[in-house]
């Protein structure tokens, strides 16, 4: 859940004479309406037509559709199509269930390039990414878990009654069914990939789902509404109710018939949903922030830990919660570790996200890009030293349809303290911060000397070290001369304030399905 990026506004014609592409005196008209996907229609705001919300365009800085800005009154209606969706929906045995999710899946690959441009455009993210990335996750998501609930296995325990009255033998066999009305809840970095990440496994178990994407990039999950009709997905299945995390979110979490919560976002607002639902006793799953180390040791492999760190500190602008955010170099490599990484981005092709060459996009909001320079700031005020970068992209550098957009340079800092508030709290931007250690010892309490547990990476050709400093981080996910590898077999989430629970593979199917023991004597 975000802030709102924009505001509420009425469908209106924005003349646009320049910086368009455009010819002098054409008029672009914000006209598209995402409402609401409730019952298997695309309805309107209750609030009635005045309760939209602009949706900007990042990499222009101008609004191109408008958002349904919903309310509590929406949340109930979709609550309400998806208690009534729920009992058939979970008597389908689940080859059925994975036959509607497989199709679904095709039905995103078959709109892969429509998909991938919105994406773009909602995000300021490189086209390019969101056409090899973003969607064709989007869809393994779906073919993951359709096929994973053909192939579960139960408990069964064989009971010889030992220490119980009359020595009673049983058989205990322990069954899974699903939950009924998931609330899921998703972020503005990855829309649509981490949307069905969340939706996926709750409708393979046999959930039915109401979803709340992030306002700020709404695009794709509207999309997703028209193509789970294309699909067949039966009518409250899937509900997608737009809006603001304030008011749309928060009637979601705090519903009385909604006893799951899978939530992506900002810790703050992780410990809000906690303590709202765990008041209610609800199940929840939250993935928060993250300050991601990047440790490079003296044996690793230099120029690949290089080329990967700009990776990880660089993707999508550095709006991952995975991205390597904190470089730790041992100090015998450290500066040629710093001067590689700001050649490596300065190698980055900044611009239209759009074209097929862009490398490095927008910030999603104009909010966003200020706390991101207003934190950069605060570095050089604690004596950082900006390596490179440091402020937002020259407008002249930047294509005429973009000099509106919300650009901020690749940045790389060093010489700040390790406790100041920069290295200790997380920033989602391009930003890397850099630290040197001199042992592993060192190395090792520079990673966990943060509140957060997200992710780690370690660089190194020395196998015991792998084992040492594997165990030692506190990290829910730690990749070893690698980032980003992810198989969706494994647990997702992170240890401390990076979360609670886990996502992926069998955590996610346990997640949301209860379970219950039968305890047959004889």
């Amino acid at each position: 859940m975000v802030k709102n990026a924009g505001h509420r506004a009425e469908a209106r014609c924005h003349k646009e004479t320049q910086d368009t592409g455009q010819k002098p005196g054409a008029t672009e008209c914000v006209v598209q309406k995402l409402d609401h996907f409730i019952n298997g229609q695309f309805v309107p705001p209750t609030g009635g037509a005045g309760w939209y919300l602009e949706n900007i365009e990042p990499a222009t800085g101008r609004a191109y559709s408008l958002v349904a800005d919903g309310d509590a009154r929406d949340i109930d209606a979709a609550v309400d199509a998806a208690k009534q969706a729920f009992p058939a929906w979970a008597g389908l045995s689940a080859v059925a269930r994975s036959a509607y999710l497989l199709r679904l899946a095709d039905v995103i690959d078959a709109n892969t390039g429509e998909l991938a441009e919105a994406e773009a455009r909602d995000t300021g993210k490189p086209l390019s990414a969101a056409r090899s990335i973003d969607v064709p996750r989007s869809a393994s998501n779906f073919r993951f878990f359709a096929t994973a609930i053909l192939h579960g296995s139960g408990e069964v325990h064989d009971f010889d009654g030992e220490g119980t009255p009359g020595g009673v033998r049983a058989l205990n066999y322990t069954l899974r069914s699903p939950r009924g009305v998931a609330g899921c809840i998703s972020p503005w970095n990855l829309p649509l990939y981490l949307l069905t990440w969340k939706i996926a496994p709750a409708l393979a178990t046999g959930n039915t789902v109401v979803a709340k994407p992030s306002e700020v990039t709404p695009m794709t999950a509207w999309m997703l509404g028209r193509l789970a009709n294309e699909a067949g997905l039966p009518k409250g299945v899937l509900n997608i109710v737009q809006g603001r995390g304030t008011t749309a979110g928060a009637a979601l979490v705090k519903h009385a018939d909604v006893p799951t919560i899978t939530f992506t976002g900002s810790t703050g607002v992780g410990k809000w949903i906690a303590s709202e639902a765990g008041a209610m006793l609800k199940r929840l799953s939250l993935e928060l922030g993250g300050k991601n180390p990047f440790i490079i040791f003296d044996d690793a492999d230099i120029d690949a830990a290089i080329a990967m760190a700009v990776r990880a500190g660089f993707s999508n602008q550095g709006q991952i919660c995975l991205c390597g955010s904190r470089l730790l170099v041992h100090e015998r490599v450290a500066e040629h570790v710093a001067a590689g990484l700001c050649e490596g981005a300065k190698r980055l092709v900044v611009g239209d996200p759009m074209e097929a060459s862009t490398q490095f996009g927008s910030l999603v909001s104009q909010a966003h890009m200020i706390k991101v320079d207003g934190i950069v700031k605060s570095a050089i005020a604690l004596g950082g030293r900006a390596r490179l970068g440091g402020g937002m992209v020259a407008k002249e550098e930047l294509p005429d349809r973009c000099r509106g957009g919300y650009f901020y340079q690749p940045t790389v800092i060093d010489g700040l303290d390790a406790a100041c508030a920069v290295e200790q709290e997380e920033i989602f931007g391009p930003v890397v911060t850099m630290q040197t250690f001199r042992n592993e010892e060192d190395a090792i309490k520079l990673a966990n000397g943060t509140a957060y547990g997200l992710a780690a990476t370690i660089y190194t050709r020395d196998v015991g070290r792998v084992q040492r400093v594997t165990r030692a981080v506190q990290a829910g996910i730690i990749w070893v001369n690698c980032w980003m590898v992810r198989d969706l077999r494994t647990p997702f989430g992170g240890m401390k304030q990076s979360g609670v629970g886990r996502e992926g593979g069998g955590e996610a199917l346990r997640f949301f399905t209860e379970p219950k023991n039968v305890c047959v004597a004889g």
